[in-house]
Parts: C-alpha cells; structure tokens; sequence
C-alpha cells in the first residue's frame, strides 16, 4: 500500500505525470490527445445537457460557448502555458502572488474546487458511459435502469487499475481520441444528409424559434443568459496545461526559459480548441434539429448521448454500438486522466506545505481517497449526468476565473495595459458566468465547500501534528561560517547562545553572554557562539538552510535564514555535530508569557517559546540521547 512513498510520487506516471529526467518528450499533438480524452470525450454529454438546457436556442446559446473559448479561455490559458511552463497551472500562478499564509489558504481553497473539476469528472464520465451501455440496444434487458450500480462499477475498475499500477498510455489516448473523432465525424456527416435531404426540419426548427420568440434580439438575450449552463464544454483547458511536461521542447530550450515547449503547448491548445468548437457547433446543430425535445429529458433516449442517439438513427444499430463502446471507453480513460491529474496535483502542494501527512506521498491510499470520493459523489447525484452537470461546470470556471485573474495580474505587472484590460474583461466575464451558474445549480459550490473544508481542516491538523518534525532538508555552511566553526571546535565541543536576530552593540553582546554564563553550566573562559534566526516565511514547511558566519564587535556569529526559529536551530546544531564529530551544546533563556499563546506563535509566526520546542524537534530527530545536542535553559 505504502510502495513508492517518496519525492517521486509526484511523477505518478499516469497520463499527467511530469517528464522522467532525460525523457524527451512527445510530440505536441500527441500530448494533445492527453488532454483530448478529458475535452473531446465531453462531446459524449454535453449536446444533450446543452438541449436540455437551452431548448431550440441550442445551437446559438453554443455559439456563445465558443466565442467565451475562443476569445476568452484560450487566450488566457495560452498565458497560463507562457507564466507556469513546468505543470503547475494556474494555481502556481496564483500562489506567487499572495505571501505568507494567505497564499498557502488561498492555493488550498482552489484546490478544493480543482478536486471538485477532477472528482466530478470521474463520476460525470462514468454515469454518461453508464447512460451508454443501458441505452445501448444489445444490452441485456436486466441492465435497464441500472444506471447506479453500474457507474460504481466503472468507478471501482478505475480505482482497481491504479491501485495495481497505471502506466502512462499516451498511445491508447492518441487511438482512443482518433477512433472518438473519426466516428463522430462519421455521425454529423449522416446528420448533416438528413437535414440537407429534408429542409422541412430546417424549416419546422426556426419556425418553432419564432413561435417561443418574438425577434432575433429576444433569442441572443436568452441565449445569453442560459449559456452559462453550457460551460462544462470548455472542461479540457487546466488538464491542457497540466500536461505541459510532456511536451517535447527544441533543444535549445532550458529548464528557466522552456521556448520550445511552451510554443508546443500553445499550439496543442490552440488546435484542440478549434477542433472541439467545431464538434460542438456542428453537435448542437444536428441534435437540435434532429431528435425531439422530449428525448432529451430525463429517461429519454438522447438524455446524455444525443449523438449517439443519431448515431443507431441515422446509421444502424451495429454502428450505433460501434459508437457506444468508443464512447464508453473514452469516457472511462477520460475518469482515468482525471485521477492521474489528483495524483498529481495534490503531492504538489500538500506534502510542501506539511499540511499532508506522509502516506499522502504514495499512490495507492490517495486513490482509495479519491475512489470512496466519487462514490459517496455517485450516491449523491444517484449517477444522474444532468444533476452533476451543475457541480462540473463550477469547478470549471472556477478554475478558469482564477486562470484569467492571474493572467490580468500578470500582464499588468508587465506595464501591459491593453492586454490587462482584455484579460480583465475576460475575468468578468468568467465572474458573471460562475456567479449564474451557482444561483443556478448550487450543487458545484455544495461539493466545492465539503471538499474545501475537508482540506483545510486535515491539512490544518496535519501541520500541527507535524510541527515538531526537523523540517530542513540541508544545511549549508558558507566558507566564513565553516572558519569559525572550525576554530571554535578546536577548543571542544561547540558551545551557541541562541539570541534574537538583531543588531546589538558590544555592550549588549556582552551583558548576554554575561547572562548566560551566570545562568548555565558554560566553563568559565570558554569560547561561545553566538546563533540567530532570522525567520524568512513562518508559512512555509520546510527549506534548505544557510549559515553565514560574521565577527562583529568581537563576537563571532552564525546567523541563518529558516521557515521556523526552533526547527533551524536544530536542524544547524544537528550539522555542526556532524561536522565536527562532537556533541554541541545550545543556551536559552525562557521566554515571558502564556504557554498557550508562545504555541500559537510558534504554529503561526515560527518562534514562540524556541527552547523547549527545540528539545522536542532534536528529541524526534535524533533517537540516540547520547548523540542528541543538548538544550540548556535559564
């Protein structure tokens, strides 16, 4: 269960696994069919969600969703690709812009709605591949109406797959997505022939138009303000970038400046919007005119398939289940790439944080997470596409609205003010149509916020249950620190007073050595060091720690730079020992005030009471007492 549990499990080698070292990469329309099997497989759903909602004003409430693509989401993802070249997304963006804790709440409250986007991704796919095989006419009749335990069945395989050990099939993507879009291609064409071969539906579809609407300005408006419930077709863009390591770079690029992939990805995001705007349109156009408005309700035929639907119509039930199995399968690998972007995704942050605990960092108990997730989720929605379409669509533009406010923060801090303006209208646009879709569907924002609070509260108690861990990865001495060390061991073990990180005067250096002489156990005339800690980010977890070494005064100091005082004392008496082969010796003095409030402050700004704290981080650290650097307190 545990196989794995190290650094590399952020490089779960699934379909948005990071790059090996020394891997070179595919091709960026390969790489394209990654993020093809989440995008191109929502073409299996969301023509029908889109008449379901829209009606006859399908197709032009679609145009709107194509131009928000077009105009909108790619420009601010093409951005995202050149800001965050490297697979953090939109979420590393926004983490560089706020410091100090509010960037480590705000990065987690976003990934509870990017939970939300993946978990409802497996679940929506699932139920649809469901609707598929129940809808199919070769199914067994006891299938009829099994929705439910079906899904969860899909469900379990995906978590089954894995649990045992999914390897990154690029090349079932690139067959998968071919096979899905030559058939669909094949599909339209047909709906294309009976629409072209009996205008008369052309002619009943806009009569019918006009009957439900007075003029053509009344049908923008409405399709205007029912467009945001179509926005699930846009889920493909944050998986686009997400698989950015993937893409192969020219070989002048570096790991600083990635020209050669961040073009790659561009392109790759560019092409899969085209591609899917056209599907869509044509989609919409074909399902509206053709199949009638009741079949698009729930227990009606094209609820959640309409092309398939068009598909046994138009073309046969052989080729009808030809397509259902091509569908099924995409939309199973489209749960799969999901879960790869999970697993991905949440070793990222988290574990860097310390707000995971460490079995986070291995695969396997992450999917039994993510799979009891999406079960509970099935259970909920009873596997229905049209109730989880709401929740779907929220994790989406969520993510897409903050896509678009760093990119309008981005440029902005580039002096480029025409494109902030663009980026910025793009922003409320995204705002308006996140803000329908919640008055809307609440359902998304209902999930969001469980998933939310659900991090928030175990990344918080993880951070305290592991407060005490050393927490600093390396210890580096520059050459003048190492001097004084040195010269200082050859007298015995190194003695350190530990002293607030300011600039004293002499007569201050000495009244605290003074201090501590009469307060502790130093040998009179022995040489003391004196330690300080300056705290650079309480908010952050762990960090590689440098020591500098100065005289000042006629006091020799190591001062150095770490995310808490305790844990950096530590983890430098701990290197010391190391380097010079014997036990240090480190002296404190007590702190005034409230335990209680010295622990939040330690939690909180990383100092608080340090010399018991350190006694405990150096007790967890080193097991052995007699190898254990001593803490004298007075």
């Amino acid at each position: 269960m545990l196989e794995g549990l190290s650094e590399q499990t952020a490089r779960h080698p699934g379909p948005h696994a990071k790059a090996r070292a020394g891997q070179e990469g595919h091709r960026w329309w390969r790489v394209m069919c990654l993020t093809g099997v989440d995008y191109f497989s929502t073409l299996g759903y969301q023509p029908g969600i889109a008449a379901l909602a829209a009606g006859l004003l399908s197709p032009l409430a679609t145009m709107v969703l194509i131009a928000l693509t077009l105009f909108g989401a790619l420009p601010v993802y093409r951005r995202v690709a050149r800001e965050s070249p490297h697979g953090e997304g939109s979420i590393a963006m926004l983490e560089r812009l706020l410091s100090w804790w509010s960037g480590k709440i705000f990065v987690l409250v976003l990934l509870g709605f990017a939970a939300t986007d993946f978990i409802i991704t497996i679940t929506l796919s699932a139920a649809d591949a469901a609707a598929h095989v129940v809808e199919n006419p070769f199914a067994p009749p006891w299938l009829r109406g099994e929705n439910l335990w079906i899904t969860l069945v899909l469900v379990g395989l995906l978590g089954g797959v894995f649990l045992k050990g999914f390897r990154e099939a690029i090349g079932i993507a690139v067959t998968l997505v071919a096979t899905y879009l030559t058939l669909n291609l094949v599909v339209l064409a047909a709906a294309a022939w009976a629409v072209f071969t009996g205008p008369v539906r052309v002619d009943d579809w806009i009569d019918a138009l006009s009957a439900q609407h007075s003029s053509p300005l009344m049908m923008i408006g409405v399709a205007l303000l029912v467009f945001p419930k179509l926005a699930l077709g846009m889920s493909g863009f944050e998986t686009g970038v997400a698989v950015m390591p993937q893409v192969r770079g020219a070989p002048t690029d570096t790991y600083e400046n990635p020209a050669g992939r961040i073009h790659g990805t561009r392109r790759l995001l560019t092409t899969a919007a085209l591609v899917m705007s056209c599907f869509l349109l044509l989609s919409s156009l074909a399902t509206t005119i053709l199949i009638p408005q009741s079949e698009f309700r729930s227990g009606g035929e094209a609820n959640g398939r309409a092309l398939a639907y068009l598909a046994h119509q138009h073309l046969g039930q052989v080729f009808g289940t030809v397509y259902d199995i091509s569908t099924i399968t995409i939309l199973w690998f489209a749960g799969a790439s999901a879960l790869a972007g999970l697993l991905n995704l949440v070793p990222r942050y988290l574990p860097r944080y310390g707000m995971a605990p460490e079995w986070t960092r291995a695969v396997r108990p992450l999917v039994l997470v993510f799979m009891t997730a999406a079960v509970l989720i099935t259970l909920w929605f009873d596997a229905s596409v049209d109730r989880q379409s709401g929740a779907y669509a929220t994790g989406v533009l969520v993510l897409m609205l903050s896509a678009s406010f760093a990119s309008t923060v981005a440029v902005h801090r580039r002096g480029r003010r025409r494109a902030a303006l663009g980026f910025g209208a793009i922003t409320s646009v995204f705002a308006y149509t996140l803000v329908a879709n919640v008055i809307e569907r609440p359902d998304g924002i209902k999930i969001a916020a469980i998933f939310i609070v659900a991090i928030l509260v175990t990344s918080f108690v993880s951070r305290v249950h592991r407060a005490f861990e050393l927490r600093v990865a390396e210890v580096v001495l520059d050459e003048r620190a190492r001097r004084i060390v040195d010269g200082a061991a050859r007298a015995g073990p190194l003695r350190l007073i530990a002293n607030e990180p300011v600039e004293h005067t002499r007569r201050e250096y000495r009244a605290r050595e003074h201090e501590q002489r009469g307060h502790t156990p130093i040998p009179k005339g022995g040489p003391v060091l004196f330690l300080e800690v300056f705290v650079r980010d309480s908010s952050d977890f762990s960090a590689d720690v440098t020591v500098r070494g100065d005289e000042l005064h006629g006091v020799r100091r190591l001062r150095a730079q770490g995310p808490t005082v305790p844990n950096t004392i530590a983890a430098v008496l701990l290197a010391l020992r190391d380097r010079t082969g014997e036990v240090p010796h480190a002296y404190f003095s007590w702190t005034e005030g409230n335990p209680v409030s010295h622990l939040i402050r330690f939690l909180v700004f990383g100092d608080g009471e340090v010399a018991p704290v350190t006694r405990e981080v150096l007790r967890r650290a080193e097991q052995s007492p007699p190898r254990r650097p001593y803490v004298h307190v007075g």
